[in-house]
């Protein structure tokens, strides 16, 4: 069984997640305020660059989609910080117990232990369940 996170664990940890949340802020802000971006000014710029409607619309979706994951990823990030707030961070949040250090180093914003973390994307792998 995973130890409880020390101090200077927690410490480094928070650096890590609150780096994160930095760098992801600047690149989504970035992005959205660009004045070229595409994603924004929708798909007659691309059009325009490329002349090909699946072209542009293909590096539209592309742009979103970018857009999407890095907000998903804010969103992580937040989350394992406030849970490093009210004191449940590094505690698996399906079993409830500690999840290594070197998960979180990898994955700072992990809420499963590995274990967990498993079956979810195995029950994802295989979809709903059929009527």
């Amino acid at each position: 069984m995973a130890a409880k996170l020390t101090t200077a664990e927690r410490g480094t940890l928070a650096k890590q997640l609150e780096e994160r949340r930095r760098v992801l802020r600047s690149e989504l802000s970035a992005k959205l305020n660009a004045q070229d971006n595409p994603a924004l000014l929708g798909l007659r710029n691309r059009m325009e660059e490329t002349d090909d409607w699946a072209v542009a619309d293909l590096e539209t979706a592309l742009d979103v989609a970018e857009v999407s994951r890095d907000v998903g990823e804010l969103r992580e990030v937040e989350a394992a910080l406030l849970r490093m707030k009210d004191g449940s961070y590094g505690e698996c949040i399906d079993c409830a117990k500690p999840i290594p250090f070197a998960r979180l180093h990898a994955n700072p914003s992990a809420s499963r232990c590995i274990a967990c973390q498993e079956k979810v994307e195995a029950s994802q792998r295989r979809g709903p369940p059929t009527l």
